[in-house]
């Protein structure tokens, strides 16, 4: 979509930002950053996304396998082994989230003062 055409009817923006709610999401990104590693177990994605309660990291696994981003494979060992990788769509992700990253280290300082700048002026 070409942000400088004609502008798109609401249902197309409404569908672009339903996507962005997700893929911008503190858990998901911070758990597809843990997975670009490669395939993990609950536990180490655990241990490798800091501050995240085991109910968030659980939803926000389930709403990144229902949206394609990630699968979840069962092992049917006692107890059960599951492992969770990045799908091909999960991994095209890696490279625009790096981005971002990228572009908030390079900007943070500037919004930071224009924060502040605003928040004096209000």
């Amino acid at each position: 979509m070409d942000v400088r055409a004609a502008p798109p009817d609401h249902s197309e923006c409404r569908a672009v930002a339903d996507v962005l709610t997700r893929i911008g999401d503190k858990w998901t990104v911070m758990v597809v950053g843990a997975l670009s590693k490669g395939r993990m177990r609950y536990s180490e994605i655990f241990r490798q996304v800091g501050g995240v309660s085991q109910r968030m990291l659980t939803l926000t696994l389930k709403g990144l396998e229902r949206d394609g981003l990630v699968s979840r494979t069962v092992y049917p060992t006692i107890p059960p082994r599951v492992e969770y990788e990045l799908t091909p769509r999960g991994r095209s992700l890696i490279e625009p989230l790096h981005a971002l990253m990228t572009w908030a280290h390079a900007n943070r300082a500037g919004i930071d003062a224009c924060r502040q700048d605003f928040d004096r002026r209000a």
